[in-house]
């Protein structure tokens, strides 16, 4: 498949909704970004990649996608005692579902879920954040990967509604680590800057069914399985079953713009623009996605 010529193609078919959107306008460092950016990358199983892809941004939300990886890698398929695979059908940063499920989040993409998954880590590793770090630089090849401090004092200073969410679920007795320690890792976790080919790259193991860029196994296929279903049903916030419906991919997005999509035993794809629509998920992104899909036949359905 020609991937150059075809992301060409897409690039010109979602120029029109570049700029559409709002940027994330609870997290300033994040409001600031222009609009009128797009970017999209292909990675295949030997970690080519083509597209337009150079400009880093703020990886947020997707960075759960592999912190979960992490945690059952290290720690086994424990978690999921402490953690949901339901899709919420609330707004990623609700209360509401947490009072009536014991303080139970509905699945690890959700800030609740995901702050249960980096608490497991932080127990499992010490330093979650850093070893999250150490992991997508290796992933990605790109060893210059790096904490956005601005984003991450952003993300800290505005953080009430994660402070609550984490509070409320140590009172369940579901968050082993000090609330501040755990958010502290949190936040510098999503500040994390990647471009479209770092995340396509990154996110490969998941379409080699567990094997990492150095052949060497992180998750068994079952596991590798889990994390794309996972993403499928609940990746994209209360839109997920709209994702799926255009897309037919398992995919992750995050409020900096990006979404990350897994085509498994072929290619991940990543595409980049910073307008929102009002679940959080990038316009341009979305549309080039379902572009693809629609252009090569490429699904798991």
């Amino acid at each position: 498949m020609d991937y150059q010529a075809l992301l060409e193609r897409i690039e010109a078919d979602v120029a029109p909704l570049v700029g559409s959107g709002t940027p994330a306008e609870y997290i300033p460092a994040l409001a600031a970004v222009d609009p009128a950016q797009f970017g999209m990358a292909v990675a295949d199983l030997e970690g080519n990649v083509f597209g337009d892809w150079q400009v880093p941004f703020s990886a947020q939300s997707i960075t759960k996608v592999f912190a979960l990886a992490l945690a059952l890698a290290e720690g086994g398929d424990g978690l999921w005692e402490r953690v949901g695979r339901e899709p919420s059908g609330n707004p990623f940063n609700s209360l509401v579902q947490l009072e009536y499920e014991n303080g139970i989040p509905r699945n690890p993409f959700i800030n609740a879920g995901a702050l249960v998954v980096t608490d497991r880590l932080q127990t499992l590793t010490g330093d979650a954040s850093s070893d999250l770090l150490e992991f997508l630089r290796a992933e990605s090849g790109n060893p210059s990967l790096a904490f956005d401090a601005e984003v991450a004092a952003s993300e800290h200073e505005h953080g009430d509604r994660n402070a609550a969410v984490a509070h409320f679920m140590a009172s369940y007795g579901n968050i082993d680590n000090p609330v501040p320690a755990l958010l502290d890792h949190y936040f510098w976790q999503c500040s994390i800057e990647m471009s479209c080919a770092d995340l396509a790259r990154a996110g490969l193991f998941l379409a080699r069914h567990g094997l990492r860029a150095d052949g060497s196994r992180l998750l068994t296929r079952s596991e590798a399985k889990q994390i794309n279903a996972v993403m499928l049903t609940c990746g994209t916030y209360d839109a997920a079953g709209e994702f799926a419906y255009r897309v037919g991919l398992p995919g992750k997005s995050g409020v900096g713009g990006g979404i990350v999509a897994v085509v498994p035993g072929q290619c991940v794809l990543a595409a980049w623009s910073p307008g929102l629509d009002p679940h959080g998920n990038s316009v341009a992104a979305v549309a080039a996605l379902d572009r693809f899909t629609t252009l090569t036949g490429l699904s798991v359905f």
